[in-house]
């Protein structure tokens, strides 16, 4: 890395990020922190949230310790407009949206990032387990799973654009939860031992439900019918926006044996329910593609796919059908596809891209 160049560092509050910004300072860059702040209700929640009062305050001791500048910025204006107001439209269509692949996207990514570039900055950095590197037989900067297994993140950042990364720093990519943890005790941060945040920051007490009801109107949660694959009807629902794919509790019905929801359809106002086995796909759909390590396939292309962060990657073919919409198909049947959700697709260790399930 070169030294002596301006770094902002996305601060949290957290240990992942107090810990990026120590290294980039022992390292010789010029740090300056920024905390984002949303202006959201907190709630009651047990964890720590990464945007709270809470979060700016353990922020700014650690920018004290570190003799660091910080900032808090407000972008309550982006997160409402494009994570809060996706995140409830997904629901109310049946689908299954996940906010962090679009904080990143367009808050740290996009909106940090300018700001960053306002600031004469060189660099933005994060404290996400991931890797950015130059690879010399692509001749591009390439994304990465990051060295911790358990946590690595690659999985949300599959939507960084590809102009972006050699501006990106993730110091983290190559050190274990436990190790960033003891690299804080070594700086003396206080935050050390601080738990992660397991929950989404806009979501009080981490209940969708209800945080879906205090945003929409009634008509959006209208009772419907529950069916089966031949449309007998089972019982009825409390609204559509309230399930999904792969869910077996709190359906409200007794069939003497396990039921799970296989599919939304919104259009009918109908929840289908099926047997185990009638949750698994032998592929999917996906579009709004964002391929940050290859260009746009133009053919078929033989991948290891994941459907959820903590979904074990399979063998899968890609095939291009249309603009911006591509074919997956398994090798073999995966449980419980959701539309909404993120179809990220790997080489090895390497992030190619990913897109949205329709």
């Amino acid at each position: 890395m070169k030294s002596k160049k301006r770094v902002i560092v996305a601060m949290s509050g957290g240990v992942d990020s107090s810990v990026t910004a120590a290294l980039l300072k022992k390292d010789g860059f010029e740090v300056i922190g920024v905390t984002m702040c949303f202006n959201i209700p907190q709630g009651r929640s047990k964890g720590s949230s990464c945007c709270g009062i809470e979060g700016i305050e353990d922020a700014k001791k650690v920018a004290g310790i570190l003799d660091i500048p910080h900032y808090v910025l407000n972008f309550g204006q982006i997160l409402e407009e494009k994570i809060i107001k996706n995140f409830c439209l997904e629901y109310i269509h049946g689908r299954t949206p996940n906010p962090c692949v679009r904080c990143n996207q367009f808050l740290k990514f996009d909106g940090l990032f300018k700001k960053a570039k306002e600031l004469n900055a060189a660099y933005l950095a994060t404290g996400h387990y991931a890797k950015i590197i130059y690879s010399r037989s692509k001749k591009r900067f390439i994304l990465k799973k990051g060295k911790d297994k358990k946590k690595e993140q690659s999985y949300f950042l599959y939507s960084l654009k590809k102009e972006v990364l050699p501006f990106i720093l993730m110091p983290l990519g190559n050190f274990t939860k436990e190790e960033v943890r003891k690299i804080a005790r070594n700086f003396k941060l206080q935050i050390a031992d601080k738990p992660a945040s397991q929950e989404i920051c806009f979501i009080p007490d981490d209940n969708y439900r209800l945080f879906l009801k205090s945003r929409l109107p009634e008509k959006y949660f209208k009772s419907g019918p529950i069916v089966d694959i031949k449309g007998d009807v089972l019982g009825k629902h409390k609204g559509i926006a309230f399930y999904t794919i792969g869910q077996r509790e709190g359906l409200g019905i007794a069939l003497g044996k396990p039921a799970y929801i296989t599919k939304i359809d919104a259009r009918k106002n109908l929840i289908i329910v099926g047997s185990k086995d009638e949750l698994y796909s032998s592929g999917l759909i996906a579009k709004d593609f964002n391929f940050i390590s290859m260009d746009y396939p133009k053919t078929r292309l033989v991948v290891k796919t994941k459907i959820r962060y903590n979904h074990k990657e399979v063998k899968s073919v890609l095939t291009p059908i249309k603009r911006n919409c591509i074919k997956v198909e398994f090798e073999s049947p995966q449980r419980a596809v959701a539309p909404g959700q993120s179809a990220v697709f790997y080489d090895k260790d390497i992030v190619l891209g990913g897109g949205v399930i329709v």
